[in-house]
């Protein structure tokens, strides 16, 4: 599991106090008014700098956040491109049987009928649902819509994801 979870990332400078523009990753972008500490990261997850948050509103569908000890635009500006993450510690407390998509990444999928199909190296988003992205040795990587009437049983302790695969989907890939 990671350490780290992302939650946004730094689309640029706002104003000319030193906040930054977030495009939230998350289901609830008023989770940022509630954000005390926060870590700016890489793409890769690599931690860049610890921040404190000294404030944070929402903008439409962004958020706006201010760091402590951090007041200039120029300063704000260069973190565009990066990501704010929070530790597992400082996360949105989960309802039972909720996950972060993240803690999917690395597990296997299993489709009833073929077997299992490889292991997930990503989920993002297509603005209809989201979409795992399996990996499979010396095969194109397999892009599954997850969907519950796809992906019926997902289990992140044990790194497993049972899939009925849509008719022909698969099929797609083998060409």
């Amino acid at each position: 599991m990671n350490d780290h979870l992302i939650i946004g990332k730094i689309i640029g400078a706002h104003g000319i106090r030193g906040e930054v523009k977030v495009f939230p990753i998350t289901d609830n972008v008023r989770r940022f008014t509630k954000l005390k500490k926060c870590f700016i990261v890489k793409e890769d997850g690599t931690v860049i700098k610890e921040f404190e948050v000294r404030g944070a509103r929402i903008d439409k569908t962004n958020a706006l956040v201010a760091f402590k000890d951090f007041f200039d635009r120029t300063e704000a500006e260069k973190l565009k491109g990066t990501y704010i993450s929070v530790d597992r510690d400082n996360a949105v407390k989960l309802q039972k049987g909720s996950f972060f998509i993240a803690d999917l990444i690395g597990s296997k999928v299993i489709d009833d009928t073929i077997g299992e199909l490889g292991m997930i190296t990503d989920v993002f988003e297509t603005g209809a649902n989201q979409v795992l992205e399996v990996k499979r040795t010396g095969k194109q990587n397999l892009l599954i819509p997850f969907l519950k009437a796809v992906c019926y049983e997902i289990d992140p302790e044990m790194g497993v994801v049972k899939v009925k695969l849509p008719d022909g989907l698969y099929e797609l890939y083998e060409d």
